[in-house]
């Protein structure tokens, strides 16, 4: 009869500490539920933007910041920007389309730099980081519900959420395209060229 208690005494204060465990665990689960689950409208656009966002930063932090005034002299670049406007220039489109979806104001000007303060290389690279990381901080909130609803202003509207994101990921690509000619003519190897050797 002991032996029996005992093992009961055991079982009990086994499933007792399981219980425990399970309810100091139990309020953590909801939140690693929720930051693992990502709309499959979202997952769907989020990869690659975040490419194109690296790239992108990456290439910025390739030119040298004695570069940044640089634009091609040669050919037909007259009202071409200079690498620093060009990333000033995708930054602030970053801000301005995300902030449309958001349904706040957009910031002025973006074809001219808009009216953020930076100037140098290390201003310019922190507020294209910051553009994008905003930037893919609002693409997560794409639903299969709220893709389609409607945006307005300036930067590419009337449209829709997933319109608005579709042309920003088009935007920063074009930008990065133009970047990659620029760094070339300074004998610079873009970073998503280089291959590993």
């Amino acid at each position: 009869m002991n032996e029996i208690r005992s093992v009961s005494g055991s079982a009990v204060r086994r499933r007792l500490a399981l219980a425990v465990a399970a309810a100091a665990i139990a309020p953590l689960a909801p939140r690693a539920l929720a930051q693992e689950r990502v709309d499959p409208t979202a997952a769907t656009m989020a990869p690659t933007f975040a490419m194109v966002a690296r790239s992108f930063v990456d290439l910025a932090e390739a030119m040298p910041a004695e570069k940044y005034g640089f634009k091609p002299a040669t050919g037909e670049f007259r009202e071409a920007r200079t690498f620093g406007e060009q990333v000033k220039h995708v930054a602030c489109g970053n801000f301005a389309f995300f902030d449309e979806i958001e349904g706040k104001e957009p910031p002025a000007d973006c074809a001219g730099g808009g009216p953020g303060p930076a100037k140098t290389k290390a201003e310019l690279t922190a507020y294209l980081r910051e553009s994008f990381d905003y930037a893919q901080r609002v693409l997560a909130k794409t639903t299969a519900a709220n893709a389609l609803d409607p945006v307005r202003g300036p930067y590419g509207g009337p449209s829709t959420r997933l319109g608005i994101e579709t042309l920003a990921v088009w935007h920063a690509s074009d930008h990065y395209g133009q970047l990659v000619v620029y760094l070339r003519l300074n004998g610079i190897v873009p970073p998503a060229s280089r291959h590993a050797r």
